[in-house]
């Protein structure tokens, strides 16, 4: 079982770019994109399961430095045209 979430993120207008980084490096998250808008950041993170959000949301994202507030949104399914492809792709390999 694997648990995605995503994490909007609020920091000090100085310091995005150097927290942008510092949470990429995070072990669990996947991506991060800078954003327009209320929140600065928005981080994918998908770990094994729901005990895993604990370390790296509030013990990894929430402690970086020039991060000022998170909102985690936690999925419940994952709708993804990539995944349906690789899925519906296996065994046709070319080679």
């Amino acid at each position: 079982m694997s648990v995605h979430a995503v994490v909007l993120i609020q920091c000090e207008i100085d310091e995005i770019p150097e927290a942008a980084r510092s949470i990429a490096d995070i072990d669990g998250v996947s991506e991060v994109y800078s954003v327009a808008g209320e929140f600065d950041l928005v981080a994918v993170v998908r770990v094994a399961g729901h005990d895993d959000l604990a370390e790296v949301i509030p013990g990894g994202i929430a402690k970086v430095e020039g991060v000022v507030r998170t909102e985690t949104l936690i999925a419940f399914q994952v709708y993804s045209r990539h995944d349906l492809e690789r899925l519906f792709s296996l065994g046709f390999e070319e080679g």
